[in-house]
């Protein structure tokens, strides 16, 4: 592709933006970009929401609009005439249907690849992460999820493997960069108790000067001067109604906005700037296993990061901030019905995600047990029979292998279930083909077409910043 060509026709370009989204009048348009298309993003904040479909974005804002009176942050930023707006296809090398480490490298390398690596092309060939070129371009990088950090959507952006399950080796690499500002899960990958290797990279890291944090009161303490590493739980963090709903939780976990904040604040002082990862990753957990509670919840974890994030950036003037997924999942939607307004709005009582619900269930359990459960998450009262299709899964369950559901629990039955409740519905349990949402605001996002290849968001992000490829 000719990048040059890619990044002319500012005014164009967002003419074409206007026809297509009926939020934005040319008029605001055209006002939005003058003070925007003349400037230099100093930092970049780019927050992803894993794994969301278009039903998830439409759901949670229907959630909260419904629930509070104010939609979501995303839309609102849509009706308010403040972003560009555009889709973008994901694909990847080796299918229409990417997976994470893919699509985030197609951002991170600016080349696809194939499902299942990070910046390595079939061939071998490594391309260098675009937080690798920041770094060397002078400016602060950081990722914060809520999955394991050394996960596929933060390696995405950072680091080169074959393959995305090499976490432990991740780790390593994420030192060997020297990242300013690295927060999520995956003390499974740090820990000398929890390594096939036994190596203690907690003090590989404080051996550098990181500033090594392991609760939300540990994080909110930490030195601006010095490099974080915060690793909150052993994988994932806990789905965010889980969360709310258990003290223990609240006290030592912090919530993506939470992340998002200090990270922020760690970084926002230097000289040349910074770029900042942000994931929402158990959107996309949630999905894989038709969990409403689990995503829509996660999903407006993301939408507050959000705000925090458009905060900063329009009390700064030179941050662009962008908002995406990276690819569908599961696409969700409510279902048709005259029940479906008060079956939607039952999930505003949901105490707890589905995977807390299954994942407290064992072959000893009894039917009256398994239905106080799901009475007690979920505000509704299965059958025995409901109940007995349950337990019936756990009577020879076996752990394998596996990024998502190892122990095969019924989260399927369990969705199906919760449907006649609650109307939502669910068309698989895996990645979709999706073109996806792209949001921009701040310096560069003039630059934004109305339709992009996911390769492409990686040119944008250096011509905004206006940094070289040429590392």
């Amino acid at each position: 592709m000719n990048r040059r060509k890619f990044f002319k026709n500012g005014s164009l370009v967002t003419l074409g933006t206007a026809l297509l989204n009926p939020f934005h009048s040319i008029a605001s348009n055209i006002e939005y970009e003058t003070g925007n298309k003349n400037k230099k993003a100093k930092n970049i904040i780019i927050i992803i929401s894993d794994g969301m479909s278009n039903g998830t974005l439409n759901m949670a804002d229907l959630y909260l609009s419904r629930k509070t009176g104010a939609g979501s942050n995303w839309l609102q930023l849509y009706k308010d005439n403040k972003v560009n707006r555009a889709i973008m296809d994901m694909a990847s090398a080796s299918s229409i249907v990417t997976d994470s480490s893919a699509a985030s490298s197609s951002w991170g390398g600016g080349v696809r690849i194939n499902n299942g690596s990070l910046n390595v092309s079939k061939d071998g060939e490594e391309h260098l992460p675009i937080w690798q070129k920041f770094k060397k371009a002078g400016k602060k990088a950081g990722c914060v999820t809520t999955v394991p950090i050394t996960h596929a959507t933060p390696a995405g952006f950072c680091i080169n493997s074959k393959s995305r399950n090499a976490q432990e080796k991740i780790a390593e690499n994420y030192l060997e960069q020297k990242f300013d500002v690295m927060m999520g899960g995956g003390d499974n990958y740090f820990s000398p108790e929890k390594r096939k290797d036994k190596k203690d990279m907690y003090q590989a890291f404080i051996s550098q000067g990181y500033e090594v944090v392991k609760s939300k009161n540990e994080m909110l303490s930490t030195q601006a001067e010095k490099p974080i590493l915060g690793v909150f739980e052993s994988d994932g963090l806990p789905y965010s109604i889980d969360g709310m709903n258990n003290k223990e939780f609240l006290q030592r976990v912090p919530t993506l906005a939470e992340m998002t904040q200090k990270a922020i604040g760690a970084m926002k002082d230097h000289p040349n700037g910074f770029v900042l990862q942000v994931e929402a990753g158990k959107v996309d957990w949630a999905a894989h296993g038709n969990d409403i509670a689990g995503l829509i919840y996660d999903q407006v974890a993301h939408d507050e990061a959000i705000q925090v994030a458009m905060d900063f950036a329009e009390q700064d003037g030179q941050t662009l901030v962008i908002i995406t997924t990276d690819h569908g999942n599961a696409n969700p939607g409510i279902i048709y019905g005259k029940e479906a307004n008060d079956n939607f709005d039952s999930i505003q009582n949901y105490k707890h995600s589905n995977d807390w619900i299954l994942n407290g269930i064992g072959k000893e359990t009894s039917i009256s047990q398994i239905k106080e459960r799901v009475d007690y998450a979920n505000s509704f009262a299965l059958t025995d029979q409901q109940a007995q299709l349950l337990l019936n899964y756990y009577t020879d369950l076996k752990t394998e292998d596996g990024l998502y559901n190892p122990r095969h629990l019924p989260f399927k039955i369990l969705a199906d279930i919760q449907q006649q409740h609650n109307s939502v519905g669910w068309i698989s349990m895996q990645h979709s083909a999706d073109y996806v949402e792209l949001a921009m605001y701040g310096p560069g996002s003039h630059l934004l077409k109305p339709f992009i290849k996911n390769t492409d968001l990686h040119y944008l992000m250096l011509e905004a910043a206006e940094v070289t490829n040429t590392f």
